[in-house]
């Protein structure tokens, strides 16, 4: 009974959230059920339409651009505004998935997808971190995914950007450990949202589908993105996860997400490269 109430009394200190990506699915959902749970929640995405969208479900939302640093900048000072200076948890979910075999992807194409799901990423970060540290205190969560601990095909352009943030979010967990500022990964496996809808969507508008050797593949998998996924969840699964982050005391550096990720992590660690290899080369 002791420890429920300073669990209660410690998770009334994190109140605050800012969540990137919310035009649809994951990021939605998250702030809606949070915003359920009483938390203060401040949804942002890149359009003023969905942005429009989210002030009528009753947020105070805002447009971020996670590859405009001036977007970020307002929107964190008019949070700030708001709140009197205050930001507890940052959940970094913008991002989209580029699919494509490797030899297919331009430098172009590879640059964009690390702008919004690396460096984008980044630039929310180290801006946050700046509040953090004056406050002395706060939760960075990183949206990571399955594909940031093992590679699947026609996948690489998604694959090096997630790997970018493990690396990236595993090194500042132990540049903040004299910090009271906690940083977490989560790593998702198949979960609803657009996310499917827009890969095929970027395959048709930045893959040479016809000139490539793997066309019969491509047209196989856009056909195959539209069915259902083993191991689904709902976006809600994400949702409860990061409420169960911000109500800990103490965050895992990682949390997995649907049980393809418990399997492939598992697997990941367990078997040697060239085992791994065999099992992903069927996926």
């Amino acid at each position: 009974m002791i420890y429920k109430k300073l669990l209660e009394g410690y998770s009334l200190h994190y109140k605050t959230i800012l969540i990137t990506g919310c035009s649809t699915g994951i990021g939605l959902q998250t702030a809606l059920y949070l915003k359920q749970k009483g938390f203060q929640v401040f949804p942002t995405a890149r359009k003023e339409k969905d942005v429009e969208m989210l002030k009528e479900l009753g947020f105070d939302a805002f447009v971020l651009d996670v590859t405009k640093k001036k977007t970020i900048e307002k929107t964190l000072k008019q949070i700030l505004e708001i709140t009197k200076g205050r930001l507890d948890v940052v959940f970094n979910n913008a991002g989209f998935g580029q699919p494509g075999v490797v030899e297919d992807l331009s430098t172009k194409v590879l640059k964009e997808q690390f702008e919004t799901n690396v460096f984008g990423l980044h630039e929310v970060t180290i801006q946050v971190l700046s509040i953090m540290k004056k406050q002395r205190y706060g939760k960075i969560i990183q949206h990571s995914s399955v594909l940031g601990l093992i590679s699947l095909k026609f996948r690489g352009a998604y694959n090096a950007s997630k790997y970018a943030i493990e690396g990236l979010t595993d090194t500042l967990r132990l540049e903040l450990d004299n910090t009271n500022i906690q940083i977490t990964l989560l790593n998702t496996g198949p979960v609803t949202s657009d996310f499917r809808k827009n890969a095929i969507i970027k395959t048709q508008e930045n893959i040479d589908i016809e000139n490539s050797r793997f066309k019969e593949v491509y047209y196989k998998n856009i056909q195959a993105e539209k069915s259902e996924v083993p191991f689904n969840l709902p976006s809600i699964a994400v949702a409860k996860k990061v409420e169960k982050i911000i109500l800990s005391q103490r965050i895992k550096p990682r949390y997995y997400i649907t049980k393809a990720t418990y399997i492939l992590g598992f697997a990941k660690r367990i078997l040697s490269t060239s085992k791994l290899d065999k099992i992903l080369k069927r996926i």
